[in-house]
């Protein structure tokens, strides 16, 4: 069962230690990177994702300065456990976090153009075209009640 895990000093080192694999490197920032960016931008959560007690991934949503929307950020599993189902378990996990905070109604996220998994992910959960494209990510969005 996947659950979303607190990140602190018992798996800080696992975590950063997580890699896709080497073709998708250029789609996402590697998990030291998320956890500077979230220091410095306090309004980031980032969560370890596990599989039973086994670490397979991380993801990192925030409320944006810019637009103060939610946007999920970050989304990796570790090569090692990536086409079991983690991802799209995890995200239903992230979705339903984010809905909790009920003066929101629409989440978003960005990715590569190029990065077909990404995209075939994100329309299994609802997300749609926004129509935008930033620093060279499509946008989708998902609305809900």
């Amino acid at each position: 069962m996947i659950e979303l895990k607190e990140i602190n000093r018992s798996n800080f080192f696992d975590v950063i230690k997580l890699s896709v694999a080497e073709e998708q490197k250029e789609f996402v920032a590697t998990n030291l990177f998320s956890l500077a960016q979230a220091k410095a931008f306090p309004e980031c959560v980032c969560l370890a994702i596990y599989n039973d007690d086994v670490l397979v991934g991380f993801t990192m949503y925030c409320i944006d300065e810019e637009d103060h929307e939610y946007w999920i950020y970050r989304l990796m599993i570790d090569t090692k456990h990536q086409s079991k189902g983690y991802g799209k378990a995890a995200m239903e996990k992230v979705i339903k976090k984010i809905k909790e905070d009920t003066q929101h109604r629409v989440i978003y996220i960005s990715f590569e153009p190029e990065n077909d998994w990404a995209k075939q992910l994100y329309e299994k959960l609802g997300f749609v075209e926004d129509g935008r494209v930033i620093e060279g990510e499509v946008v989708y969005k998902l609305e809900y009640e």
